[in-house]
């Protein structure tokens, strides 16, 4: 049986356009950019002439782009090297729902002897408009763009006008592919396998005026020398399909949401005892998470898998070990037997009927057996 791939939160399949720049890329890109000779200064062009395109596509100046070779990385680098250039750091806030990558910074910063706020967020996933209320000398604000577990929008236009000269950086992974991002942020993450890049490829944005300083073990140098160097040709993938996405993302969105608000409206009807956390109506296009209670979410994933559905189940970035999802916890919704559905580019109206037709069978098997 063929795989029905709904995983697209995690990874969208390859853009057409990311496979030909890459095919293209790889034989002349395949040197340091950094060196001298001949074949380096040809992967050095490349590699800006990437810088500008994607630079293009998010409407900044192409210095303030630095690819990485991750998502993760982007986040690391931007979180944590704005706050290593305060003279006197105060906390990093972050809201609840953050991904792990965000929280792992977090983390590593009160290791390192650094304050930490978490903010709550109400039962749809959503923080307040003016999250620093109450909270002197922050270092740093963390708020992304939208979930990347329930797809609930984040008032990023609100937040920046309220957060008072205090960097905002937006992790815009789960966001970027569908929708542009709101103004007013300081700093930006983003990987390129959430738009059909390839997986090694992430963006870090960092405007000017925002102070930066390297993190991380060496010396006091830039962004680009603090990251190192980075896999040219991949980084001209995630340009080259950052552009056509960008160019597709309105039409795509339309009729990706269509697709979704039937999945919502038909589990509702059709599966008993079923919760369908995040924000209905203002949210991103492709997701869709459901929770259905005394169904373990391990079963489920793998029932739906042996159907030929290829889900996620737990914590969306850390799906591998399955743990309950900390951005269910922190909405105060059922944080067990949650299953997300992500669309994506390539998805079809023949597959999302497919996977209607069986899922309340199979929920139902499963309850019937635990009984």
């Amino acid at each position: 049986m063929t795989d029905t791939y709904f995983d697209g939160a995690t990874a969208q399949p390859p853009h057409p356009a990311a496979r030909d720049a890459y095919a293209a890329a790889l034989s002349e890109g395949w040197a340091g950019p950094g060196r001298l000779y001949t074949l380096g200064r040809r992967s050095r062009m490349l590699l800006e002439a990437a810088r500008q395109s994607a630079a293009a596509s998010l409407g900044v100046s192409p210095d303030e782009v630095t690819f990485t070779s991750s998502g993760t990385q982007a986040v690391h680098a931007g979180a944590l090297g704005v706050i290593a250039a305060r003279s006197e750091p105060g906390p990093l806030v972050h809201s609840a729902v953050e991904h792990s990558s965000v929280l792992h910074a977090a983390e590593w910063h009160e290791r390192s002897g650094g304050t930490v706020v978490s903010v709550p967020v109400d039962r749809r996933g959503r923080v307040d408009a003016d999250p620093l209320a109450g909270i002197d000398d922050a270092s740093m604000l963390v708020v992304q763009s939208a979930n990347h577990e329930v797809g609930t929008r984040q008032p990023i236009a609100e937040i920046a006008a309220n957060a008072d000269g205090v960097p905002l950086m937006v992790d815009a992974a789960a966001s970027l592919p569908w929708e542009p991002v709101p103004e007013g942020w300081s700093v930006l993450a983003a990987s390129a396998r959430k738009w059909g890049g390839l997986a090694g490829a992430g963006i870090l944005v960092v405007r000017k005026g925002t102070r930066w300083r390297n993190p991380f073990p060496g010396e006091d140098s830039s962004i680009r020398e603090a990251i190192g160097e980075v896999d040219v040709p991949a980084a001209v993938a995630a340009a080259a399909s950052l552009r056509a996405v960008a160019a597709e993302r309105e039409e795509l969105s339309k009729r990706v949401r269509a697709m979704t608000e039937r999945i919502r409206e038909h589990i509702a009807e059709t599966v008993p005892e079923v919760e369908l956390p995040g924000d209905p109506v203002d949210r991103l296009p492709h997701i869709v998470t459901f929770s259905c209670l005394g169904v373990d979410g391990e079963v489920l994933l793998t029932e739906l898998n042996r159907a030929g559905f290829a889900v996620s189940s737990g914590s969306a970035c850390a799906s591998t070990r399955l743990r309950p999802s900390h951005v269910l916890q922190a909405m105060g919704v059922l944080s067990h037997g949650n299953v997300r559905v992500s669309l994506h580019r390539e998805t079809t109206e023949d597959e999302v009927d497919r996977f209607l037709e069986v899922l309340p069978g199979i929920v139902e098997g499963i309850r019937r057996l635990s009984r």
